[in-house]
Order: structure tokens, then C-alpha cells, then sequence
């Protein structure tokens, strides 16, 4: 219980919910109650003591005060603990404020991107957003939702570039991007662009926590059909989650199993790509010959 107290200290709200979640999961568990039985006992479902362990819903502090109870949590010490977490996951993050243009099931994933230790993805389409320029994510974006009014479009550019500030920070995380050599020809209407987001990538992959490795046309990254990222988190309570997204939503998936497949799959592509050396060569000589 002492390691969840020392590590959410720096965690978003979205990192509190899965700490509490994964907490109360633990001392579910060790009582043998079912999520029928726990459920019931907070006028609610196994349904939804699923979604708190996960950390998908906010929680309520008399939920968590009757949980603990049946689980047998008596030490007043780690009962003020758990329960101080519970106002914690209900604090807003730097991203609130762009909530009106955000998608719901994307607020999680900015929270977690923002605490984990390390960030594997697989692009297959466009750079990853981590990676692009102000330029580069515009023409993503107005692409990407043409209808949308100026304010938006700013608005949705300007979260990308805050993301990004997470590289620069003073514990930043390991990156370790995959793109297919497609992303890289894919100019969005303007070659000047492109060779400006090929000079960021350049200058990126001189950090010494970011590695881009391209797969060429040859291999084509066949491994995996779409577009993923891993995120891996240095506090033991909190899961590995393999992140998907898809026109209207996301799924975060957590089980080991899932891992571990997304983990191999990620594991052939950084095989079959270039290494991060030839990877570099690979994006000088394409922006020479733009």
C-alpha cells in the first residue's frame, strides 16, 4: 500500500482511478468476493465494479467507504489513505480545459500518456502526434475534420503541441515510435511541409529517450493491420494497456494476454524495420530527394 501513496504523487487523474482501481481489485480479490457480491453491496453491478477497477468511472466516497468495509479494511491508516484518493481522481488535469473539443474516450489517454514510463506505437498512416510539427498537425487535422470551425481546429492543434511537452520534461518518458515508409512520401499537400516534419524527426531522434525506426516498403509492417500504442507505467500497481483507436472511440485493453500480444507484435515490427541508425539514413535520403 505504501508504493501506491509514493508514486501518485506526479499521476494525473486518470493514474489516481487506476491506482484505487487496481487497490481495490487486490483487496477484493483476497477476500474472495465476487463482483456480483461487491456490486450488490453499493446498490450497483458486477458491471460496474469491473469499470472502477479498471479505472473507467469516477468513484464516490461512500462506494469506496462501503467497499472497503466488506473487504475487511480496518486499519484506519489505510482506510484515510485509500479514501484521500478518491478526492484525487476527482481533480482535473492541464487537458480540462480542452475538454469541449476533445473526444471522451480520449481524456483518459492523454492523463496516461502523460504518466507513463514508456510509450511504444506502430504508424502506419501519419506521423505520430508526438512527434509533428504545429504545421504538420494542422494539416492533419483540417484533414481529418473538415467541417470544423477555425476555433476547433486550433484548439485540437494546440493539445497536440502540449502533448508534446512531456519529451522536454525533467523525467521524460522512453519513446519508441515504428512508422511504415508510406508516412513518410505522405505530404498532406505541401512538400515544404513534409520536409520540415522530416528535419523534426532528425532533430528528435538525437534525444537520447526517442527512437523512430521506419519499415520500408519491402516489409510493409504486415504483422499488424492497424495502428497501436503501448503504455507502460514505472508504478507496479498500474497495468501495461495497449491503446487502439477507431473512428468513434477506443479500446484500452489491459489483460496480459492482450499484452502480450501487442507486445510481440510490436517486438517484429522493431525486426522487421531498419534500426534506429539505418532509420535515420532512411529519413535523410527521402528528404534529400523531396
Amino acid at each position: 500500500m505504501a508504493a501506491a501513496e509514493s508514486n501518485v504523487g506526479r499521476a494525473g487523474p486518470s493514474v489516481r482511478r487506476l491506482i484505487l482501481g487496481s487497490q481495490l481489485r487486490r483487496l477484493r480479490e483476497k477476500a474472495g468476493i465476487s463482483c456480483a457480491e461487491a456490486g450488490y453491496s453499493i446498490r450497483g453491478s458486477a458491471s460496474k465494479i469491473s469499470r472502477m477497477e479498471t479505472g473507467r468511472i469516477s468513484f464516490k466516497e461512500r462506494d469506496v467507504q462501503d467497499l472497503l468495509t466488506l473487504y475487511g479494511l480496518s486499519d484506519p491508516d489505510e482506510r484515510a489513505q485509500l479514501l484521500s484518493l478518491v478526492a484525487q481522481t476527482r481533480q482535473t488535469g492541464w487537458w480540462h480545459r480542452y475538454n469541449e473539443r476533445m473526444p471522451k474516450w480520449f481524456e483518459d489517454y492523454v492523463g496516461l500518456e502523460e504518466a507513463a514510463s514508456r510509450i511504444q506505437s506502430w504508424e502506419l498512416q501519419f506521423m505520430p502526434g508526438l512527434l509533428q510539427t504545429e504545421e504538420y498537425a494542422r494539416a492533419v487535422v483540417t484533414h481529418g475534420h473538415p467541417r470544423a470551425a477555425g476555433e476547433t481546429i486550433d484548439s485540437m492543434v494546440d493539445l497536440r503541441m502540449r502533448r508534446q511537452k512531456i519529451l522536454g520534461g525533467q523525467h521524460p518518458p522512453r519513446l519508441w515510435m515504428v512508422v511504415d515508409e508510406s508516412v513518410l512520401h505522405r505530404s498532406l499537400g505541401s512538400v515544404a511541409m513534409l520536409k520540415k516534419q522530416i528535419d523534426k524527426l532528425l532533430e528528435l531522434t538525437e534525444l537520447s529517450h526517442v527512437s523512430l525506426q521506419v519499415i520500408p516498403f519491402a516489409k510493409s509492417g504486415y504483422v499488424a493491420e492497424g495502428a497501436f500504442s503501448i503504455l507502460r507505467f514505472a508504478e507496479t500497481e498500474l497495468p501495461d494497456i495497449a491503446y487502439i483507436e477507431h473512428l468513434t472511440g477506443a479500446l484500452y485493453l489491459e489483460r496480459p494476454d492482450e499484452i502480450e500480444v501487442y507486445g510481440r507484435a510490436f517486438d517484429r515490427l522493431v525486426v522487421d524495420a531498419e534500426t534506429p541508425r539505418g532509420s535515420r539514413q532512411f529519413l535523410e535520403k527521402i528528404r534529400a530527394d523531396l
